[in-house]
């Protein structure tokens, strides 16, 4: 299927109707004239990908059944391939396979990723499939030094992807950042008690 913008992709006839009815028609197609949606992976996109430990992907069985599975691992466990193509080395989990189910039949997927920290989402429709029997690919993908059992690896072709505006996402910050700064002012909380110990001793 052709479009006559990439957002047309999600901004279907019907989509175009309520945002006519709504108000804010205008404004979404200003910014389709303007090429305000990208269809190739970023070196912005890029480095936003690599720095993720958690993402979502969204599938739809055939019929239309939507699917949200929680994908995560390692900063870095997302690998750009190509300017349309990133992908992951799928670990074993609870073995239900319906992502796998769904991409067999339907290919067309959805990734959204959260930067709560910043406060940044990044939506991104494309098409998944899913290899197996390919231990080159998979060692390709797979994150070093990560203790988890790969079963294949997971594709992602980009088709357009957009991120939008902050609004309502809450400010969360990684557990282990924040380890990390309480152990360094730890640190240095008695780094200065021992140098005042010393200066009161003199």
């Amino acid at each position: 299927m052709t479009f006559d913008s990439p957002s047309d992709l999600f901004f279907t006839p019907s989509v175009k109707a309520v945002q006519e009815r709504r108000g804010s028609r205008e404004a979404y197609a200003r910014t389709a004239e303007a090429g305000g949606y990208a269809t190739t992976i970023t070196p912005d996109l890029a480095a936003f990908l690599a720095a993720r430990d958690s993402v979502y992907l969204a599938t739809a069985s055939q019929d239309g059944q939507p699917y949200i599975q929680h994908r995560g691992g390692p900063p870095g466990f997302l690998r750009v391939l190509d300017e349309r193509t990133f992908g992951w080395a799928d670990f074993r989990g609870n073995r239900q396979y319906i992502s796998l189910g769904n991409l067999a039949e339907n290919p067309r997927a959805f990734l959204f990723a959260m930067d709560y920290a910043a406060r940044i989402r990044v939506k991104i429709w494309g098409r998944a499939r899913v290899v197996e029997d390919d231990p080159a690919l998979v060692a390709r993908l797979m994150p070093e030094v990560y203790r988890a059992k790969p079963e294949q690896a997971f594709l992602f072709t980009v088709e357009v992807w957009d991120a939008n505006c902050p609004q309502h996402i809450p400010r969360k910050v990684n557990v282990a950042e924040v380890e990390t700064l309480v152990r360094n002012l730890k640190a240095r909380i008695e780094r200065l008690e021992a140098e005042l110990a010393a200066a009161r001793a003199s």
